[in-house]
């Protein structure tokens, strides 16, 4: 049996254990929450090292990428620094193919995504998410400097993306994950009331990336949006629902009733690779993504409106 943690800087109310079969073998995945606290984090980092197939971390990324540059984030280094032995991943590698696979799935599967007004809360968290909502023709607005920073102002180009990148990541991966990203038990707070921003939400058929980003400031009455995104419990489900949204694709499948995060999955496949993270290429993940057959989770929540026409 191969054995996969995910060690996450979130709440420990969100913690998770299964075990499932990957390619005929069992894979025991237990998902462990630090509620914020950095010591907790990589001590249980340090005590898994060379016990588990691979770690993932949760509630960071390592680095964020623009393109074909990537950005390091001082706090994921030092994370991730403190695992000798096993690999780690922070989901990154499946953000830039299995993510990119869903929207393609939703053009071809669900309804086309030409013209579609598309908010990805985060782009630079899932660059590749958005460069394919861009490349089926949707009209894209990034909320990255609304919903991490406050800054009311929209990204509405590939360019205008790649060129805040270069501009802010440099200096943002140097401050704590908290400042820009809820942790611990930032988590478990009611959605911010702030009607400067519901707007965002209001004008989009398509509402999609970190579920922590969406649900921050997500307003209490969205009908029939479509929402992707993953890591949800049943109970983030039935918010969606209660909100009137119409359809739910989340990246990842179900597993036991929750979808675990891109960290959670690419701490799996990478497990059955044998490789360290920094020598898997993007083709090692397509190779065996096409082999397990995955399908993102779909769940239609309340009727669907004109988002299909």
């Amino acid at each position: 049996m191969k054995r996969v943690v995910s060690v996450s800087l979130g709440s420990s109310l969100r913690d998770h254990e299964v075990q499932i079969t990957l390619f005929g073998e069992p894979v025991h995945i237990q998902r462990i929450g630090t509620d914020g606290d950095f010591k907790k984090a990589t001590a249980l980092l340090q005590d898994f090292d060379g016990k588990v197939d691979a770690i993932g971390l949760g509630g960071l990324d390592i680095y964020l990428y623009a393109g074909d540059k990537r950005f390091p984030l001082r706090d994921g280094l030092r994370l991730m620094q403190a695992v000798k032995k096993t690999p780690v991943v922070d989901g990154s590698g499946l953000k830039n193919t299995l993510e990119r696979d869903v929207v393609t799935y939703i053009h071809e599967n669900l309804f086309p995504l030409q013209g579609k007004k598309v908010l990805m809360v985060s782009a630079l968290d899932r660059f590749g998410m958005a460069e394919a909502f861009w490349k089926h023709g949707a009209q894209v607005t990034c909320g990255d400097l609304i919903f991490a920073l406050g800054v009311d102002k929209a990204i509405t180009s590939f360019d205008e993306l790649k060129q805040q990148a270069e501009k802010l990541l440099p200096e943002i991966g140097k401050l704590p994950i908290g400042f820009i990203y809820p942790i611990g038990k930032k988590q478990e707070e009611e959605p911010i009331s702030e009607p400067k921003f519901a707007h965002y939400y209001e004008e989009a058929d398509v509402i999609a990336g970190d579920f922590h980003f969406i649900r921050k400031y997500l307003p209490p009455h969205l009908p029939g949006k479509l929402v992707v995104t993953n890591t949800v419990t049943p109970s983030d489900v039935e918010r969606f629902r209660q909100c009137g949204i119409s359809l739910l694709v989340a990246t990842t499948p179900e597993f036991n009733g929750r979808s675990f995060g891109t960290n959670v999955l690419e701490a799996a496949l990478l497990a059955f690779l044998g490789k360290r993270w920094e020598e898997v290429k993007p083709a090692d993940y397509a190779n065996l993504l096409r082999n397990l057959h995955l399908e993102p989770r779909v769940e239609h929540l309340n009727e669907m409106t004109n988002i299909q026409r």
